[in-house]
């Protein structure tokens, strides 16, 4: 199929590019802890049988379980050389943010998809934006209806939920389950989970399935009858405030309520054996819930997984991307918990980039024809046209 360039002339006033078939590079990440591709073989297919091209540079699906191979097999070409790819590709995609130092290898209205961490990359945005890339940043998209199938921060916060628990079982030192024998009866586990978001929930069922008596915690009213419905206990902190803020995430809390929650949760850690924490708040660091003086109360043995741990962590002794053990409590501060289970965290990401992409398109899909006024690609879009065009980054 002939392809066609970017016309940038009046391209503000057209609110789009249109009729552009695009050459789409997968890269091969290189960010640390970093295992996940952006496109599978499948769906790569899929952007084919659309009209598009996908190069793959080599190995970029290698440590997720996709081998060249996988991706020839489908229609794409394999390129070794990634300047090159990054020269001839109008569309680039990937799950890490992209390399700052490679923006100028970058075709110039080039296309940048991925989670590019917005909130910790304003030099990135200053050079995608000075470079005339236009970026968007998947971890952004709203939580509406329409945007469910896109969205990338459930899709690997489940996956991040369910490999906390089997983390956590293969750290502690003793079964799940209640188990009854001849030689006498094991107890089960009690396994409490801070934060019933995507994450937390699928941490409750994984824990339950596993046979734990199972409890959990947040900030938010609503999260009691989700809590409850997958059979656990909800811990409640008796106070005058909820912590519901926008877009379905937790708000910062008051200094009374941290007090009253710290007592609450104090009270409750002595009694567990796997604490999983999953509570973060974006464009922040991470909350504090497990403070080292807590840790000193909890049982020898017990085990802490902290999802947080790369935004700050959840317990005050958490170590990104290490395992430590402090005061007989084991806490592991697995970086990039999704990577770590990245064949089907690639699969869902890259199921969550091809709906997102077609968003982008025609009706039929086959060329790139981009509505600037849709709320999706208003709340994503990073950088456009030689400016920082999201209203939280740009600066006045």
């Amino acid at each position: 199929m002939q392809k066609k360039h970017y016309n940038t002339k009046n391209l503000d006033q057209e609110l789009c590019w249109k009729k552009l078939t695009m050459l789409f590079a997968v890269l091969k990440e290189n960010a640390p802890h970093e295992k996940r591709v952006s496109l599978t073989p499948d769906v790569a297919k899929k952007l084919i049988e659309l009209g598009h091209q996908v190069t793959v540079e080599s190995d970029a699906g290698k440590e997720a379980g996709y081998p060249n191979s996988l991706y020839e097999k489908a229609g794409c070409a394999v390129e070794k050389n990634r300047a090159d790819l990054l020269k001839k590709a109008n569309g680039v995609l990937t799950v890490a943010p992209f390399p700052e130092e490679e923006v100028t290898k970058l075709a110039k209205q080039s296309l940048l998809i991925g989670m590019q961490k917005p909130y910790q990359s304003a030099s990135l945005l200053k050079k995608l934006a000075s470079h005339k890339v236009t970026s968007f940043s998947l971890e952004l998209a709203p939580r509406i209806t329409r945007a469910q199938s896109m969205d990338v921060l459930s899709s690997q916060s489940n996956l991040a939920g369910y490999k906390a628990v089997i983390d956590a079982a293969s750290e502690f030192g003793r079964a799940l389950p209640l188990m009854m024998t001849a030689a006498g009866t094991i107890p089960a586990a009690r396994v409490l989970i801070l934060g019933a978001g995507v994450a937390g929930l699928q941490a409750i069922a994984t824990a339950r399935r596993l046979g734990a008596i199972v409890s959990a915690y947040d900030v938010r009213a609503a999260s009691k009858e989700q809590v409850e419905s997958l059979g656990a206990t909800f811990v409640s902190v008796e106070a005058n405030e909820t912590g519901e803020g926008t877009g379905g995430y937790a708000k910062e809390m008051s200094d009374a309520y941290k007090k009253a929650q710290e007592e609450k949760l104090k009270e409750v850690l002595k009694t567990q054996d796997i604490i999983i924490t999953t509570a973060q708040i974006p464009g922040k660091p991470a909350p504090v819930l497990i403070t080292e003086a807590m840790v000193k109360t909890m049982k020898p043995g017990s085990v802490i997984i902290d999802l947080a741990a790369e935004s700050g962590g959840n317990c005050a002794l958490s170590e990104s991307g290490k395992t430590v053990t402090k005061h007989g409590v084991k806490i592991v501060g697995s970086a990039n918990m999704p990577s770590r289970i990245a064949t089907d965290a690639s699969q869902l990401y890259a199921k969550n980039l091809l709906n997102f992409l077609k968003n982008l398109m025609n009706k039929e899909g086959n060329a790139l024809e981009i509505n600037w006024q849709d709320e999706i690609v208003t709340a994503t879009g990073l950088t456009h046209d030689g400016a920082i065009i999201h209203p939280t980054f740009k600066k006045d």
